[in-house]
């Protein structure tokens, strides 16, 4: 890995740890490693962007119930936008500080500004990996458990089908589809 890539992770434990969301570091490293699973030659932005792109979360202001009482909740266009963008500025600050070319700084904000909802052939990929994190961490009975207490039942169903139905490739369906089952009869039969 280059100084950069490992600059930006510890940079993102930091951030997450320092929020008190250390849990979530670990969606961020399954991302990357199942980036690279789909694309073994990723490049350098392409990695940084799988092991960040969730850096939002640790500068959030609003918690995550306050979200869910919007229309669409999580899923919602107007989350994500929010999202994405506020999490590509936060890495594009950091990578100015920390003196990367401007081409790996626009290419990293480029595909954190669209990792939930895809469009080029790079923002899809992430999307993907970024979805299969997602199943392989939560589709553990007592993840959802968690969610629920949190969420409602409701809001996790959506976020199940969101996450699933967002994915691009074939691959990345074939990959997730026991996990994403898996979670659906858990949720069917959780209190």
């Amino acid at each position: 890995m280059t100084e950069f890539y490992k600059n930006v992770e510890k940079y993102v434990f930091y951030s997450f740890r320092k929020a008190g969301r250390i849990h979530e570091v670990l969606h961020l490293i399954r991302t990357l490693y199942w980036l690279e699973q789909l694309r073994p030659d990723a490049d350098e932005a392409l990695r940084i962007a799988a092991v960040s792109h969730d850096i939002e979360r640790a500068f959030r202001r609003k918690d995550v119930k306050e979200i869910v009482k919007k229309p669409g909740g999580l899923t919602s266009t107007i989350y994500f936008k929010k999202h994405e963008i506020r999490g590509a500025e936060i890495l594009g600050d950091y990578l100015e500080k920390q003196g990367a070319r401007k081409k790996l700084i626009n290419k990293v904000k480029m595909l954190v500004s669209r990792h939930e909802r895809g469009g080029n052939d790079d923002q899809n990929l992430l999307k993907d990996a970024d979805s299969i994190g997602f199943f392989e961490i939560y589709a553990n009975s007592e993840l959802i458990s968690e969610m629920i207490k949190h969420i409602g039942k409701k809001e996790v169903k959506r976020k199940i089908d969101f996450m699933y139905d967002r994915i691009t490739s074939d691959e990345a369906k074939q990959i997730t589809k026991k996990w994403h089952d898996k979670m659906i009869v858990d949720l069917k039969s959780s209190k």
